[in-house]
């Protein structure tokens, strides 16, 4: 049966388990040490490699007994620092930091949850679909753990991901793309309070190029930040190298584009109005994720939650996340609310009653046929 205290008890020794991204090995470990003690076949990739981390993408594989696609589960094992010498404090179904640390719901709220749903199954035998479990590396860090995963591994396109902050209900199933964005303005060096005449301001020709983008919530369905800027240093020196880095995201390829265009001609007219030059780039981070309502992964998903008592919420989220990425490469995900509230903060917290009713409603899946 699922229990709540062995829940409680797994998330809270999790949750000591120190894995930030780029080194979350530890908690790999300790999901390999669970899936060996248990006989579940697991594999494992080398991802962490490909950008300087340690951590591994591990997709364990429980055969399935009754006909059906098979389905997967999915959530991360890196955390948001600062993770290290976790003080959970514990009130009633809630547990929240000390206002030291992240806690790490996000997300081994998620891992909890599925690893209780496989408890279940092992202990009642239950008959169940084909299943397979990935838990991903630096999901936080731009998913690098997928984008470098060994797709191989998780031959199956249906994916459950409880990931989502809020109650349980929601049903994430549209997500935007995001374009990463990097400008870089080249001005002159001169003295700034001898002969600042004779040189070219790169901070100013970034200023104004920012001061004409379209920033901040641009439709329902765009948005854009500047996230960062850096240059300059003395300031009896005209500043000849500045540059800023920027997304935009949008669940319209067209307009994200149109966005990423516009960004680049403010650029180029504010470095041709003070005499500087300009390089801008950008890249794809991740794809869009739009999910049909009426697929048989939501459809699924909407009847477990009704058969748990909960009120099925689809809704369109504005975040990336491993869901962007695998849909990138023709796989279906909903992610799940589970209770998490104020995720990367040091506020954290988690609503344990609320990641009871998410391991119950991915149990229900678990044995599920396809919906009609």
């Amino acid at each position: 049966m699922i229990s709540k205290e062995r829940l409680q008890s797994r998330f809270l020794e999790m949750i000591q388990v120190f894995s930030p991204s780029g080194r979350e090995l530890p908690m790999v470990q300790w999901l390999a040490d669970y899936f060996t003690q248990r006989g579940i076949e697991f594999r494992t990739d080398e991802a962490g490699k490909a950008y300087g981390g340690n951590g591994k993408n591990l997709v364990a594989h429980i055969p399935g007994t009754i006909p059906g696609d098979p389905i997967g589960f999915v959530a991360h094992t890196d955390q948001i620092e600062p993770c290290k010498d976790i003080h959970p404090i514990v009130e009633g179904d809630i547990i929240r930091t000390d206002g030291t640390t992240t806690l790490g719901g996000d997300d081994k709220g998620g891992i909890t949850a599925i690893l209780e749903a496989v408890e279940d199954l092992i202990e009642t035998k239950a008959p169940h679909r084909d299943i397979y479990l990935l838990f991903s590396c630096s999901e936080e860090t731009s998913m690098l753990g997928v984008k470098n995963m060994d797709l191989t591994m998780l031959p199956c396109k249906d994916l459950v991901v409880p990931d989502a902050t809020g109650e349980t209900g929601i049903l994430a199933y549209k997500a935007p793309a995001m374009e990463a964005i990097r400008a870089e303005f080249h001005g002159r060096k001169a003295h700034a309070g001898i002969e600042p005449e004779k040189g070219v301001n790169a901070i100013v020709a970034a200023g104004k190029a920012i001061s004409n983008m379209h920033i901040g919530r641009i439709s329902p369905e765009t948005t854009s930040n500047i996230g960062r800027i850096e240059g300059g240093g003395a300031t009896n020196v005209v500043t000849d190298s500045v540059f800023f880095t920027a997304e935009i995201r949008s669940h319209n390829l067209d307009v994200l584009m149109s966005e990423v265009a516009h960004m680049e001609e403010c650029c180029r007219k504010a470095a041709e109005e003070v005499g500087a030059t300009y390089e801008f780039s950008h890249e794809r981070a991740y794809h869009t994720l739009n999910v049909p309502l009426d697929c048989s992964l939501v459809k699924m998903t909407v009847k477990a939650m009704e058969e748990e008592g909960v009120k099925p919420n689809c809704v369109v989220i504005g975040g990336g996340s491993d869901a962007n990425i695998l849909a990138g490469h023709g796989y279906r995900s909903v992610i799940l609310g589970l209770g998490m509230k104020d995720v990367h903060t040091t506020d954290e917290s988690l609503d344990m009653n609320e990641v009871l009713k998410c391991t119950k409603i991915m149990r229900r899946i678990m044995s599920m046929e396809e919906a009609e």
